[in-house]
């Protein structure tokens, strides 16, 4: 069983790796309907599983005010993040947004720190402050802050915080968050669609029939990922959240030939080593937690 939620978890970070391609087949739509046609048929594709898999019964009573409270939190903090995502990689920006995720591991270890009071061990703190030289360093070198990087990892480390303090499971979770997210989403596309700025059903068959699947491109992975967390140790999801990153980056170095000098290295190199320190910490920590447990067997 370890074995298939291994490989359920790393198909579903392939996938987020090479989500890049899949929105620049789309490059001529406009962000805010990429956007709204991601929630409105990843609803869709949602709800289809919770009826078939007969479970309306048990979705249904778990709505009250507060699991809708927290799930409109999550649900626009999830939104604001696929729709920088998707804007920025069709103005180019994907190594940006390839560093947006890397450094969002560092960051939720800031928000438990800052928000949950977590305690950080002493050698926490090396990877978390090489981490802000990188993001420093690099604000240098884009002559500006990397706020697409920035509120990529901001929105989705408050969405994690928000997720561990929610109820439901991920099923559940994400039919809600996108059914909350839903009658915005579709009040958009009409309105697109009555002034004539629609794209749905007006452009080759090919992409209409992409913008659909963007509900497919969406959940399929967010399921997978949520049947290998079960299946496979903490540490082991941790290791493997850096495969979506790094093939961002290299699709948008290798495949679409973005900017990637020197000195943009010398700033992701910060970070990357920044993220080994936090890694090995991690693990040796997670394996001295384990030896006492194993002795007394």
């Amino acid at each position: 069983m370890q074995r298939k939620g291994m490989l359920y978890g790393i198909a579903a970070y392939v996938m987020w790796g090479f989500f890049p391609i899949y929105w620049k087949w789309l490059h001529g739509v406009p962000a805010m309907q990429l956007l709204s046609h991601r929630i409105a048929w990843s609803f869709i594709l949602l709800f289809a599983v919770i009826l078939a898999t007969r479970q309306w019964t048990d979705f249904r009573a778990t709505l009250n005010r507060r699991t809708l409270g927290i799930y409109s939190v999550a649900a626009i903090l999830i939104g604001v993040n696929w729709l920088t995502y998707v804007w920025a990689v069709n103005a180019n920006f994907i190594v940006e947004t390839s560093l947006g995720y890397f450094i969002n591991p560092l960051f939720s270890v800031l928000m438990g720190v800052i928000i949950l009071r977590e305690r950080l061990r002493s050698a926490q703190w090396i990877p978390v402050g090489l981490a802000a030289v990188g993001v420093i360093y690099l604000a240098f070198v884009y002559g500006r802050p990397p706020w697409i990087a920035l509120l990529l990892a901001f929105s989705f480390g408050i969405y994690g915080l928000v997720k561990k303090l929610a109820p439901l499971g991920p099923l559940h979770g994400l039919t809600l968050e996108t059914g909350i997210l839903f009658v915005p989403a579709l009040a958009y596309l009409f309105v697109s669609e009555s002034n004539g700025t629609g794209a749905f059903l007006h452009v080759e068959p090919a992409l209409s029939a992409l913008m659909i699947g963007a509900g497919v491109v969406t959940t399929i992975p967010l399921l997978m990922f949520a049947f290998a967390a079960k299946q496979i140790p903490l540490v082991m999801i941790g290791l493997l959240q850096y495969i979506a990153p790094t093939l961002q980056f290299l699709v948008g170095v290798l495949i679409y030939r973005e900017p990637f000098d020197r000195n943009h290295l010398i700033g992701f190199a910060i970070i990357w080593l920044a993220l080994i320190i936090f890694w090995a910490e991690n693990y040796f920590a997670y394996r001295a937690s384990q030896a006492p447990a194993s002795r007394s067997t």
